[in-house]
């Protein structure tokens, strides 16, 4: 009988410490890193959704533009760029490979920016259904390009924060010490500067 309470009391204690354990954040750092993990997924997702609609936009505006070669030309150079850049496993805590990738898709952006913005000159090619449909589809896409970026900048923020703080930061040192902060995105100068109007 004695033996017996010995056990209760031992098996009470080792789920009293385990809960004391989970309760405390101990899990948070991996967790964590698993919902930033997923939200960069989305992101490099909705990025390839936009890839993959260029060739198709591009053949579309040749058609009825085939003078404007060289937006045509910078569109297909930025994609190439953006889609060939080999991604290292650890870019998120990479600083220089995450800023090189955000480059390569901003300048994708403004190469597509310029492109649509030729369609302006070209009444045809506006009321064309093949290019109104894939301008819908890249201005879902830039949507939720920038839903990801958000829920991605969301994720990471509380990731570091809690790498950053107390007891999050002890419990990393200890158990996660390979964990590192993680690189977000950031607004280009051109984006930062407000638009000068005229009339």
């Amino acid at each position: 009988m004695r033996q017996i309470l010995h056990s209760i009391k031992w098996l009470f204690t080792l789920l009293l410490f385990a809960a004391c354990l989970a309760g405390c954040g101990v899990n948070d750092v991996p967790k964590l890193d698993e919902q930033v993990k997923a939200a960069w997924s989305e992101v490099q997702n909705q990025y390839q959704r936009r890839a993959d609609l260029i060739p198709n936009l591009v053949e579309t505006v040749k058609g009825y533009a085939n003078q404007e070669q060289e937006t045509l030309t910078k569109v297909t150079e930025a994609r190439a760029k953006a889609t060939s850049m080999q991604l290292p496993a650890d870019i998120t805590s990479n600083p220089q490979a995450f800023h090189e990738f955000e480059q390569n898709q901003a300048q994708l952006t403004g190469a597509l920016g310029r492109l649509l913005a030729i369609s302006e000159r070209y009444p045809d090619l506006k009321s064309n259904q093949n290019f109104l449909a894939l301008q819908s589809q890249l201005e879902g896409t830039e949507n939720r390009i920038a839903v990801a970026r958000r829920d991605y900048i969301q994720a990471v923020q509380a990731y570091n924060t809690n790498l950053r703080t107390i007891p999050g930061r002890w419990i990393a040192e200890l158990l996660y010490p390979d964990a590192k902060v993680k690189e977000t995105f950031t607004t280009s100068e051109e984006a930062q500067t407000a638009p000068k109007v005229k009339f």
